[in-house]
């Protein structure tokens, strides 16, 4: 007897449907698995055949045969041995085949017949909301993640015994799945416990309310990192779709909290500076997101940046500019989401006080081997470049509190809504993303502007890259100020943020 039910295996972030098919008939006793599956999914033929027996199932002893259609694409994970139990009872006729019509299954099994949580459960819940499903049946510890997707019927199952159950009696089924809660986490980072740093902080300000890659630099101690760490405070919070998306990303990483699936912050990612290439980017035979996904709508903050391999900081090229990475593999390309803002900090020179001669003990030769790390194609790509000096002891003994990081978010966001209403139906949201004639179209400079302009690129020989990126700067200075036309005190200040990396790296 034949029979079959849907599941699902992720390639990159991307869901694709596969047929769990199932025979069973005369002939020899035996478990075969067809379809491209990997040495994890094969080894469901014992998972699956002990679980049943130890859950009070006997299977008959006949020729039972497995495939997984479509046979093109390889089949990873252990999230097959729910619907391959499934698929066997119906085929045995130990349950009906019409109950596994329109469902979806994933699920890992033990062997006591208990069914395991999986990663990847959101994005197969929106797959199977797509393709029509009747309902989703996945396991218990992934119930809350799995109603996240409100408009479709999740039903999880903590054993084998309630699979059968429920797909023999649905009506009779008590389900007592929880509503997802949202954790209270009180706010710990706050801009107002920030000393001074006057300058960084406007930078940092200009940086997230048109979505501009920022570099901090200045000696230890001065509050780089601090600044940096509380860049997520003011910026604007997540919607649910944007709350949603990340939510999946993490799901595929298996990164999501068990009591709280739902990411309700911007994501803030600090690899250490060993971290690879692989790391950064995703990777493995199946890729899974890196670190530049995990930092989708949020901030990726590179602390010494000189300090990670070249090789790593390299592979930011790409998506810095077309906020996604493509990795490509034998058995095909995948696609990341990447839009990030790329926040980077780093000291001066090896001691970290250069170019303070009475303090710095580095040679020039160690200075300039220290900052040719950073290559010239990354700072093109990095719009603003604040320098973070030393606090003083004025600074540090006044009983006086900055601005709140509630009161900056207040102004990002007024920004960002004249941007958003600025660039409707052109496929972006912010002034950071703006390519090509779109620049041209949309910064336009006062007379005085322009003039200041053909000095500054002459004197300060930039790149047609770094041109554009004052551009975008200054039009995200005068946003904030409300102003339509890019006057010239707006380019000023984002000629100033440009002048820091000359001031280095001559």
């Amino acid at each position: 007897m034949f029979a079959r039910v849907l599941s699902a295996t992720i390639l990159g972030i991307e869901v694709r449907p596969i047929e769990v098919e199932a025979d069973v008939s005369d002939g020899l006793p035996s478990f075969t698995m067809v379809g491209f599956p990997s040495a994890q999914v094969k080894e469901a033929q014992d998972r699956v055949r002990t679980a049943l027996r130890n859950s009070g199932i006997n299977l008959p002893p006949k020729r039972v045969t497995v495939n997984f259609a479509p046979a093109d694409i390889k089949k990873e994970g252990a999230g097959f041995d729910l619907p391959v139990a499934a698929s066997v009872l119906a085929a045995a006729g130990m349950m009906n085949r019409e109950f596994l019509d329109g469902v979806m299954m994933a699920g890992e099994l033990g062997l006591n017949g208990e069914i395991h949580p999986i990663s990847g459960i959101l994005p197969m819940v929106i797959r199977a909301r797509e393709l029509g499903c009747r309902f989703c049946m996945i396991p218990w510890g992934n119930l809350r993640e799995g109603r996240l997707v409100h408009d479709m019927k999740t039903i999880g199952v903590r054993n084998l015994k309630e699979m059968v159950e429920y797909l023999r009696r649905p009506g009779e089924f008590q389900d007592e799945g929880e509503e997802v809660k949202a954790e209270t986490e009180e706010e710990s980072l706050d801009f107002a416990n920030i000393c001074g740093q006057e300058g960084a902080r406007r930078a940092v300000e200009i940086a997230v309310s048109g979505f501009h890659n920022i570099l901090l630099i200045g000696p230890p101690g001065a509050g780089k990192t601090m600044i940096a760490r509380r860049i997520p405070t003011i910026m604007p919070r997540l919607t649910f779709g944007e709350s949603l998306e990340l939510t999946k990303i993490y799901s595929i990483a298996g990164a999501l909290s068990h009591n709280d699936p739902l990411i309700r912050r911007r994501p803030f990612r600090s690899p250490h500076h060993t971290c690879s290439p692989q790391a950064l980017t995703g990777g493995g035979k199946n890729p899974r997101p890196g670190e530049i996904t995990l930092a989708h709508r949020g901030v990726l903050f590179l602390d010494e940046m000189p300090e990670f391999s070249r090789r790593s900081l390299e592979t930011l090229r790409q998506p810095l500019e077309d906020k996604v990475i493509q990795l490509s593999r034998v058995s095909g390309t995948y696609v990341f989401p990447a839009n990030f803002i790329l926040a980077a900090a780093m000291n001066p020179c090896p001691c970290g006080f250069y170019p303070d001669l009475d303090r710095c003990c580095c040679t020039p030769g160690e200075v300039s081997h220290y900052l040719g790390k950073v290559s010239q194609p990354i700072l093109d790509r990095i719009d603003i470049c604040a320098e973070v000096p030393a606090v003083t002891y004025t600074q540090m003994s006044e009983d006086k509190r900055g601005e709140s990081s509630e009161d900056i978010r207040v102004r990002v966001e007024a920004a960002r809504r004249i941007q958003s209403e600025r660039y409707k139906g052109n496929n972006i949201r912010f002034n950071g993303e703006l390519k090509g004639n779109l620049i041209k179209e949309f910064c336009n400079l006062s007379p005085k502007a322009e003039k200041l302009m053909g000095k500054a690129f002459d004197q300060m020989r930039l790149s047609a890259r770094g041109y554009h990126r004052i551009l975008k700067v200054s039009r995200t200075i005068a946003d904030m100020e409300g102003s339509c036309l890019i006057e010239d005190r707006h380019m000023a200040e984002a000629l100033s943020f440009r002048a820091f990396d000359k001031k280095y790296w001559r």
